[in-house]
Order: C-alpha cells, then structure tokens, then sequence
C-alpha cells in the first residue's frame, strides 16, 4: 500500500485538532513525538495533549495556505481564525518517520482583530 502524502497527513492533523479527535491524532504522532512553540520546549505526546488538544476550542477555522514538502519534513502555513474573530497566520514544520508525525515546531505570527494589529502579551 502507497505511503499517503506528507501534505495529506498535515490536513488530517488539522481537521483531527479541531474536532478534537484525540484517537486519529494519537495515531497520527510517534510515541516519541516532540511538540515545541514559544510556550513549549519540546514537549512529549502526553503533555500534548494535556496542554495543547483543549486550545482546539478556542478554533473557528484554520485555513491552510501552503505546505511544502521536502522528503521526510514539511512545513505548513496556515491563517487561523479564533471563535472571538482574532485572526493570525503560524507556520509549522513538521518531520515524519514513515507516515507519523515525529515533531512540530510551532513558528508565530502577528494577529488581528477586526482588521487591526494586536499586540502580543
């Protein structure tokens, strides 16, 4: 059986974080996978979970704008839509063992809201 896409893989690592699909996403990510962004370093697939699945709440929409794959690795931009109208655009990389998802980085960008900048805290 063909391996599926990174790309493919990306989309459904979103759709799943939305809908809070904790088992399609348990079987997305490596039992060894790292999660890092300015409020995390590096953190394993529990504290994931714990610390990150319950912001998908907070989600109205994420658009995803471009992914671009290299071999193993991939990185996605995406504009996200909050439920309180706070837009802002992240890019994550992504690296894969096989077709599981070994590590995110998580790179922020600028939000807005009604179409002005919001400093961030």
């Amino acid at each position: 059986m063909p391996s599926r896409s990174k790309s493919d893989i990306i989309r459904s690592c979103f759709a799943a974080f939305k809908s809070k699909d904790r088992k399609l996403l348990e079987d997305l990510l490596t039992d060894d996978f790292r999660f890092t962004s300015p409020y995390d370093d590096a953190i394993d697939k529990a504290a994931y979970f714990e610390r990150c699945l319950p912001n998908s709440d907070r989600i109205q929409a994420h658009n995803l704008e471009r992914i671009f794959e290299q071999g193993s690795e991939a990185f996605v931009t995406y504009k996200c839509t909050t439920t309180d109208g706070t837009e802002f655009r992240n890019t994550e990389f992504f690296a894969f063992d096989g077709d599981r998802i070994r590590e995110v980085n998580v790179y922020f960008g600028a939000a807005y809201k009604d179409g002005a900048f919001l400093k961030q805290q």
